[in-house]
């Protein structure tokens, strides 16, 4: 775990003051840590039955392609307004600094649909809660939630956990 914290630089002030911001980036460029960020991040899932891992916008997409091909499972994108071209299930919700929407594809998942959900980062939880309160709506079965980073801080944990296990791979 120290390998990969190494490769975390905290931002201070961003995106705007007293946000101390993890910056992953340049785990993404290194390729051992890449692959071990998702590795850690699969595993507990191995033999679950994932059958779809979905993906919040944007930098749950990065981990959530990854994870789905190590799981040998399909991948679905959760997305902000307007970037889906069929008809869609949203919700509106509160982030840690202002108010936001996702959305899904309505065909999307099948009611009973084994699914991972996956994002880059738990904070107060509200992107998961979201996400998750959508799935239920498509009648997915949430095996888990991973993450690469939980600040726990924020007990963003407590807002998801009903949801399904939540594991997270680095805890600050």
């Amino acid at each position: 775990m120290e390998q990969l914290k190494r490769l975390i630089t905290d931002v201070p002030d961003f995106p705007k003051p007293g946000i101390v911001f993890k910056d992953f980036t340049p785990l993404l460029a290194d390729p051992r840590g890449l692959a071990l960020a998702v590795e850690l991040m699969a595993n507990p899932y191995r033999g679950t039955g994932i059958e779809i891992v979905v993906g919040a916008e944007s930098r749950g997409f990065i981990f959530g392609t990854a994870i789905a091909q190590a799981l040998s499972a399909g991948f679905v994108p959760i997305r902000k307004p307007g970037k889906l071209p069929r008809r869609v299930h949203g919700v509106d919700y509160d982030l840690e600094y202002g108010k936001d929407r996702l959305e899904i594809h309505a065909d999307a998942i099948r009611k009973g649909q084994r699914v991972l959900l996956v994002d880059d980062l738990l904070a107060t939880g509200g992107t998961l809660r979201a996400s998750c309160q959508l799935l239920q709506k498509l009648g997915a079965d949430i095996t888990g939630i991973t993450v690469l980073i939980e600040l726990e801080f924020l007990k963003g944990r407590d807002r998801v956990r009903d949801f399904g296990e939540v594991y997270s791979v680095l805890k600050y």
